[in-house]
């Protein structure tokens, strides 16, 4: 009797475990490494390396193993589930455990030999989250005078944290990563305060321009534990998704300072703690966190272009961050400069208004059609087809998590050759309007733009269609020269009237805020956010390995960035979570492979 091919391919994925785990279990580096492929790839999400580090070859995953297999002392390997075959490649699930934590991974098997290797940690021992069996009760039955209910405890609690009683960690900025990671760190009883200077919860998408909506779809935006529920818009609107996270603040108990600034942060080394000075409601109130964390979206400061003439211009000017929406502009000459997503957006606001708009696009852009997104990206693993074939958001985060940014673009030029085939003659469209396309440097596309610049592109979901038909006018190829009282003067020469001005122009580098709110030495000594040192366009190298600087340490002490769209935003506040944890609770830490500084600001 013949094995089935997934019997076999199980069978073949446990062998190789079998020989892992002796080789460490020797140990005899030199074995365990002749297990892996010589392009071989591990990726580590703080359950070796306390980091999140990539290696590349079978020379950095000796030396990693080298210098962190006495302290991790992993075991327990077990396949999960059954492997899978396609393409010569094996795929597989599997468990394990180190000294201190449980873990889950995937691998990828070629010709018998490891090619892609991910490893997570999913929880600390003996500090696991209080759920199922374990979680609290919530009542104390029978009777005793001066018992407190619920609400009284929470009340008090909430009344001492900050002041009688000092947070573990203060997180600066409460939009979703914020609330994402509060919610991680409440389930861990990570004592956490969470700092938004707006006065709700939500109110950063609340008070954007009124058409704007989330372009991702609902299955890739779910929040920790709380998924949308199943009637949820596909595209979720902006007012809906403020109510959410204000519910969210609300259901999950997280300690949420709302109308509070952050005023500054100074490091106590001697103390090795922070002091943090924020103003909540009038009040100047000095916090003494362990841990501080800045969670302020994906970039910094918006980034304004110096342009001759601006304090000359008689109309409105804003950056696309303040823009309010296009009631007020109906029947005026409004100037939006950038082609990337908001400038997309804002313009077709505007010519909804009643607006006559012109888009400046300066540099070429990455255009997506929504439905081929969805399709042809997106859902294998966020979509309702992959819900029903039994895809989980977590085993999809995973999924996407395996593949190394090392090799990734590889895997997305396929899906973006099969857009451009499928969306010809909308391509076509644009360039005939004179609009200036690109797929990426190497025709990777969407994701890979987002993640070497986060910026470029724009996910169409109705602006595309207006500029290629001329409803929204289009001078490509330029950009402002000088800006005069009611007009302003392009590279070429030509002239535009203007009575509102946006600048489209992106943000700087999250940095940006801690060079405002601590130093800017702290700020250069931590280097630049975001980018992999691809040395694509805007994202300079040396080759980084993975995002710089996000949701792992950073070269200030108990400093961290905590950002990017929701799905990473979910995902990787659970590994953010379980290091600040660990720290907490005085677990032994050894951080392996801290990157370099090469980019300041």
């Amino acid at each position: 009797m013949t094995d089935s091919p997934m019997t076999s391919s199980s069978q073949r994925v446990g062998a190789w475990f079998e020989r892992f785990a002796a080789a460490l279990q020797q140990p005899d580096m030199v074995q365990a490494v002749a297990l892996f492929a010589p392009d071989s790839y591990w990726r580590d999400l703080v359950a070796f390396t306390w980091n999140i580090k990539t290696l590349e070859g079978r020379d950095q995953i000796k030396a990693m193993l080298k210098a962190t297999l006495a302290e991790t002392q992993p075991h327990g390997w077990q396949l999960e589930g059954e492997a899978t075959e396609a393409d010569g490649v094996t795929d597989a699930w599997f468990t394990f455990e180190t000294a201190v934590a449980r873990g889950r991974g995937h691998i990828r098997l070629k010709d018998g030999l490891c090619w892609t290797l991910l490893t997570t940690m999913t929880e600390l021992k003996g500090f696991e989250e209080k759920t199922g069996a374990q979680r609290v009760k919530g009542a104390e039955h029978g009777a005793a005078p001066g018992r407190q209910n619920w609400l009284e405890r929470k009340t008090q609690q909430e009344a001492a944290l900050g002041h009688s009683e000092q947070p573990y960690v203060v997180i600066i900025g409460g939009g979703q990563g914020g609330i994402g990671l509060g919610a991680r760190l409440k389930r861990l009883g990570v004592p956490t305060i969470i700092i938004e200077r707006n006065a709700k919860a939500g109110d950063s998408w609340r008070k954007r321009y009124k058409s704007l909506c989330l372009h991702d779809p609902v299955w890739y935006d779910h929040m920790p534990y709380l998924p949308f529920p199943d009637d949820w818009p596909v595209f979720t609107p902006k007012d809906k998704m403020g109510d959410w996270l204000e519910m969210y603040t609300k259901v999950m108990e997280l300690n949420y300072w709302a109308s509070t600034e952050c005023l500054g942060a100074r490091f106590d080394a001697q103390k090795q703690a922070w002091e943090v000075t924020v103003e909540r409601e009038g009040e100047t109130i000095v916090l003494r966190p362990k841990q501080l964390v800045f969670a302020l979206g994906v970039s910094g400061f918006p980034s304004l272009p110096m342009l001759p003439g601006a304090e000359t211009f008689l109309g409105a000017q804003h950056h696309s961050s303040k823009h309010p929406g296009g009631e007020a502009y109906r029947g005026k000459k409004c100037v939006v400069l950038g082609a990337n997503n908001s400038a997309h957006d804002i313009c077709a606001d505007l010519w909804e208004h009643g607006a006559d708009v012109t888009m400046v696009q300066r540099s070429s852009t990455h255009i997506a059609r929504s439905d081929s997104l969805m399709d042809l990206a997106l859902g294998g693993l966020y979509s309702d087809a992959a819900v029903k074939a039994g895809m989980t958001t977590n085993k999809a985060d995973l999924t996407f998590a395996s593949v190394p940014y090392k090799i990734m673009h590889s895997f997305q030029i396929p899906v973006y050759e099969a857009m451009a085939k499928r969306d010809a003659d909308f391509y076509a469209g644009l360039k005939k309007a004179g609009f200036m396309l690109d797929f990426g440097d190497d025709g990777s596309g969407l994701f890979m733009k987002y993640l070497r610049r986060g910026s470029g592109y724009y996910i169409d979901v109705g602006a595309s269609g207006l500029v290629a038909d001329g409803s929204i006018q289009l001078k490509s190829g330029v950009s402002i020269e000088r800006i005069n009282p009611m007009s302003v003067t392009l590279t070429d020469g030509s002239e535009l009237p203007a009575d509102l001005l946006v600048y489209a122009t992106g943000y700087g580098s999250m940095n940006g805020w801690v060079a405002k709110l601590v130093s800017p030495a702290v700020a250069d000594a931590v280097g630049k956010c975001w980018g992999l040192g691809s040395n694509t366009t805007k994202d300079p190298g040396p080759w980084e390995g993975e995002l710089r600087n996000m949701w792992k340490p950073t070269a200030q002490p108990q400093l961290w960035f905590h950002g990017g769209n929701l799905h990473q935003s979910r995902h990787y506040s659970e590994f953010l979570a379980l290091q600040l944890k660990a720290r907490q609770e005085g677990l032994p830490i050894k951080v392996y492979g801290r990157g370099e500084v090469h980019h300041l600001r």
